[in-house]
């Protein structure tokens, strides 16, 4: 079985997260796993377990250009007899599409967020993704949106939530040196109190809400913004004028971009989830879990699928600082917390060999 998956890049992200998980299943149960993508940082991880990578601008929104993009999948899937194409964001979704039915291919897709769609011609853009011969959705909330959004029938769709990769994110295999080095790296004393909140800095993750909640926390507590702008410089000068304003300046970390989550989520003793916006999954909140960390993350989309209120963690009105301080304090002052419950909960329900079985499977009905 030959597979094309298509996406814009591969730097860190979720997206980019589950097309390297489903190449290593292809590839682990002999199949071929191609890639069409511009590249990034993850492409050396794609080569590494045997992916082919056909880099491209494949992610372009000039109208333009599609028919160039068309020609280009079209090339790949006739001279690598690619059995199916799977796409998995709207840009490269659209020639993707064409490309497969010209040539007779099976097209699937997975709807990885819940685009914003304002108007009748974003809706059409986004129908690209609720196209799929079979639509993989990323969790509940996001098959829910589908049907409603698109009137797509429940039977194309498959609900399979991202998964966890349970031996990386796990507690077992980070050191206390591999705690300790990395509060050093970002100037954290052993006295203070580490909320993590990571994920591109992006204004519906809300970081500003969570600098607004750190106000409302002891001095011991600081704040660790962790990820990308992808130069929204704009925006991080806003983060840090809010900090300013509000005298938390020296309690705000931005170290950028982490390549090594595991270890920062153990460095934290609360992860944090502030989207003003539904999450269509939340890996975070996941992943955190799986490191027995609590979880405090706002109460709309994927969240209330992985975070169960008072038990893994707690669910608190997106937009509400003192709702976030609130629970954050809880999730400090939690003797009975039970990291190895919620831990066993993530491998149980969303791991990534959950993930990439029930994938695989799909890959096999289209071929059927």
């Amino acid at each position: 079985m030959n597979v094309l998956q298509v996406v814009p890049e591969l730097n860190a992200g979720g997206v980019e997260g589950t097309t390297l998980e489903m190449a290593e299943a292809l590839i682990a149960q002999g199949h071929s796993a191609h890639v069409i993508s511009a590249g990034g940082r993850m492409e050396d991880d794609l080569l590494r377990m045997g992916g082919v990578l056909h880099k491209a601008d494949i992610g372009s929104k000039n109208i333009f250009s599609i028919f160039r993009r068309i020609r280009l999948i079209r090339a790949i899937i006739h001279e690598h007899k690619i059995d199916i194409v799977h796409a998995r964001s709207r840009a490269p979704a659209w020639p993707a599409y064409h490309a497969a039915r010209i040539e007779g291919a099976p097209f699937l897709t997975t709807y990885h967020g819940i685009y914003n769609s304002r108007s009748a011609l974003k809706t059409y853009y986004n129908s690209v993704m609720a196209r799929g011969e079979h639509i993989i959705a990323n969790s509940e909330f996001t098959k829910a949106y589908i049907i409603k959004t698109h009137g797509t029938e429940e039977s194309r769709i498959t609900a399979i939530p991202r998964g966890v990769d349970m031996d990386r994110f796990n507690p077992a295999i980070i050191s206390a040196k591999d705690i300790l080095a990395q509060r050093n790296r970002w100037g954290i004393t052993p006295d203070q109190k580490v909320i993590l909140l990571p994920g591109r800095l992006t204004r519906w993750k809300g970081p500003l809400v969570a600098i607004e909640a750190l106000a409302n926390l002891p001095e011991d507590c600081v704040l660790v913004l962790l990820g990308d702008a992808q130069g929204r410089d704009a925006f991080v000068q806003e983060i840090k004028a809010l900090a300013a304003e509000l005298g938390v300046t020296s309690r705000v970390i931005l170290p950028g971009h982490s390549r090594d989550m595991p270890t920062a989520l153990s460095a934290a003793h609360v992860v944090i989830s502030a989207s003003t916006d539904p999450e269509a999954f939340g890996r975070v909140a996941a992943e955190a879990q799986a490191m027995r960390k609590p979880v405090v993350a706002t109460a709309h989309g994927g969240a209330l699928e992985t975070v169960i209120d008072g038990d893994t963690g707690f669910l608190v009105p997106p937009s509400d600082p003192k709702g976030l301080s609130d629970a954050i304090t809880r999730a400090l002052n939690w003797p009975d917390y039970n990291g190895l419950a919620a831990r066993s909960r993530i491998a149980a329900q969303f791991s990534k060999e959950n993930l990439q079985a029930k994938t695989l499977t799909i890959y096999k009905e289209l071929l059927k």
